[in-house]
């Protein structure tokens, strides 16, 4: 009998530990503030390019990113804790309404730490490019590279392998970009820099987006040459 309960309560918190799994993986969780983002009006100045950035929390905090791109007229939709896959699911939502000049990407870096392999990464970004090619033909698209962070450092590798696929499938591809910032946030030694984080040691502080402001800005202005 003991055995029994022991079994029950083990298949109990089994299925408490899938559920969560499940929940954690759909993207109906961000409904709430994907129906936010859509909900904002924007006033533009129609002499100025639209600069349309999407994906996960890296973008959502930047606070500051229209005075970092005040050339530009800037549509921010990130939402925190996203991934390719959640991206893909609001693709109608957060980048199909839109007629940017201009479509930067910032996923991977969530898929990484939930234990995505970098194939299935690549095959979720491929998709995404696939959607925007068949709205957007000749708009250029700028893909980010995933960012190092101390909480994650652990997981340096497949950061490495991820951004490597993403740089090259950037490559092959035409009016795709790919703005490198793992490489500006590493210090001399190789390793990342501790001064370009908040205290949760993930997101970024000023320090840091403007290193990302650099970066974006001068793969904008090769694409837009």
């Amino acid at each position: 009998m003991k055995n029994m309960y022991k079994a029950v309560f083990l298949s109990f918190i089994l299925l408490l530990f899938l559920q969560g799994i499940l929940l954690a993986q759909d993207p109906a969780r961000f409904n709430n503030e994907v129906n936010e983002l859509i909900s904002k009006d924007h006033h533009f100045n129609n002499s100025k390019p639209v600069l349309l950035f999407a994906g996960s929390s890296s973008i959502r905090k930047w606070n500051n990113i229209e005075d970092s791109f005040s050339g530009y007229n800037v549509i921010k939709n990130g939402f925190g804790g996203s991934q390719f896959s959640d991206l893909i699911f609001f693709y109608d939502k957060l980048i199909a309404p839109y007629k940017p000049d201009v479509i930067l990407i910032y996923e991977g870096d969530n898929d990484i730490a939930d234990g995505k392999k970098p194939s299935e990464i690549l095959k979720d970004a491929k998709h995404l490019l696939s959607m925007i090619r068949n709205d957007f033909p000749e708009t250029p698209v700028i893909f980010i590279s995933a960012k190092p962070s101390i909480s994650r450092w652990g997981l340096k590798k497949e950061y490495e392998v991820v951004n490597k696929k993403l740089s090259k499938l950037c490559s092959k591809k035409e009016n795709t970009g790919f703005a490198d910032v793992w490489s500006i946030m590493l210090d001399s030694n190789g390793n990342v820099r501790n001064d370009l984080f908040v205290s949760d040691n993930l997101h970024m502080n000023h320090v840091g987006y403007e290193l990302w402001t650099k970066e974006i800005t001068k793969v904008l202005n090769d694409v837009l040459k």
